[in-house]
């Protein structure tokens, strides 16, 4: 089984290809001195920099969707590679394309009416969490299943690897924003990845505040010089004591440079998105605030220690009686609206106390 070929297709979002390196992970510990491959768009390539489970990364190009003759090339280079397997996580037409000119022996994904005569295998996506593993982690596990069986339970964890250099080259830089040498940094996930995962400005406004008042650390945006409106709005909205601790005008220049200062900080605060998988790939604690229309449970472990998601569902249950996803989508400012922070500002706190030890300290001395 030694030189067996695989190729693992997982395009468009962050947090998904991160998630799918998984795949890889497990595929190298079943098959000894197996190849992998992973196809993955540009803007992603960050996180599987460094990968010592992917052998090589095929960047799906703009060009392949903007001309079909560069695509025919391109599903004509994979067609020469004679793998063994692919597993297509990503499960869209290009992803559908690649794995029929591919001829491999295994042709594996999740089932689709018009798509499942292009596999050779097909796994029922699971719908229910199980409280251990998020279900986005399962569901790509179980794509294993058609050539590992049932057993698959290596690593179910993502992880983002970082160089030497890389690393020390984010610590001087972060350095310089330290009002003294112990201060801890935190990491705000400041915006969703769009505003039907962007809790409210004047919401976030008062959960960086109430930050502020329990810890001395320091604060830093995820943000892209492009969102800097957006997220002056929020930091107008706070008060001056936060201002004075927020770095506004830092941001990582790339993807690779975010993950190295990301993993300096202490902790990650905001909403849910690839920022908060990013964070948990490189042992970051997180408290995440998720959607109203997102499932918690996708991307939540529900009995970690070490990181916190927080749902409207728990607090007011009654408001999504009845409501399906596309309803939920429609009503989601009026959801957002019920999502104040005084809802979780006793599970933020605790998390405070936990990693920073500054909270306790202040009842001690009152």
């Amino acid at each position: 089984m030694d030189e067996m070929k695989f190729l693992v297709i997982q395009q468009k979002m962050i947090g998904d290809v991160l998630a799918s390196t998984i795949i890889c992970e497990n595929l190298k510990s079943a098959y000894s001195g197996s190849i992998v491959h992973f196809v993955a768009n540009k803007n992603t390539l960050g996180v599987l920099e460094n990968n010592p489970y992917i052998d090589k990364v095929i960047v799906f190009e703009e060009k392949y969707r903007s001309s079909k003759s560069e695509f025919f090339k391109f599903l004509k280079s994979i067609q020469k590679e004679n793998y063994h397997a692919v597993i297509d996580a990503y499960g869209k037409i290009e992803s559908n394309l690649i794995s029929l000119f591919s001829k491999a022996e295994f042709k594996i994904s999740h089932p689709k009416w018009y798509t499942k005569w292009i596999y050779t295998n097909t796994v029922e996506e699971n719908l229910n969490p199980n409280g251990q593993i998020p279900l986005a982690i399962q569901n790509r596990l179980q794509l294993l299943n058609p050539i590992l069986g049932e057993t698959n339970g290596f690593s179910t964890y993502p992880k983002i690897y970082l160089s030497e250099r890389e690393i020390k080259k984010a610590q001087t830089e972060v350095g310089k924003l330290k009002t003294n040498k112990g201060q801890k940094l935190i990491m705000i996930g400041i915006l969703g990845s769009s505003p039907l995962k962007t809790y409210p400005a004047e919401y976030m406004a008062k959960v960086l505040d109430v930050i502020c008042s329990s810890t001395d650390a320091k604060l830093l945006f995820n943000y892209i010089p492009n969102q800097k409106r957006e997220v002056l709005a929020i930091y107008e909205k706070c008060k001056k004591e936060t201002k004075e601790r927020i770095a506004i005008d830092f941001y990582a220049k790339s993807l690779r440079s975010f993950l190295a200062i990301l993993a300096q900080c202490d902790a990650l605060i905001g909403n849910e998105g690839g920022a908060v998988n990013m964070a948990k790939a490189l042992d970051i604690s997180t408290f995440c605030v998720f959607s109203p229309f997102i499932l918690r449970g996708a991307w939540h472990n529900e009995n970690s220690q070490e990181h916190v998601g927080i749902h409207l569902k728990d607090y007011k249950p009654e408001l999504f009686s009845d409501l399906n996803k596309k309803e939920i989508k429609r009503k989601i400012d009026e959801l957002y609206a019920s999502f104040e922070p005084n809802l979780f500002r006793e599970s933020l706190s605790n998390f405070l106390a936990k990693n920073f030890n500054f909270q306790k300290e202040v009842s001690q001395r009152k």
